[in-house]
């Protein structure tokens, strides 16, 4: 029963993987109007991904920002 509980949590982290490793990050699309290739200068697909994260996450800060000043009036 233990082994079985083990498997079944190995296989949901292996699945993230493969999915982790087949979303690429392209930071050419996720930051347009650059003069350069932004994934030549940041080969690192760990590096892509932060930049990707920081980018969702100023984008939900201003949204709860703009919510925020909404609900004060």
């Amino acid at each position: 029963m233990r082994v079985l509980m083990e498997e079944t949590n190995e296989k949901p982290a292996e699945n993230m993987a493969e999915e982790e490793r087949v979303k690429e990050v392209d930071l050419n699309h996720l930051f347009p109007g650059k003069g350069y290739d932004l994934n030549r200068l940041f080969p690192d697909e760990t590096t892509r991904r932060l930049l990707s994260q920081v980018k969702r996450n100023k984008r939900d800060i201003e949204r709860f920002i703009k919510n925020f000043h909404l609900e004060e009036e």
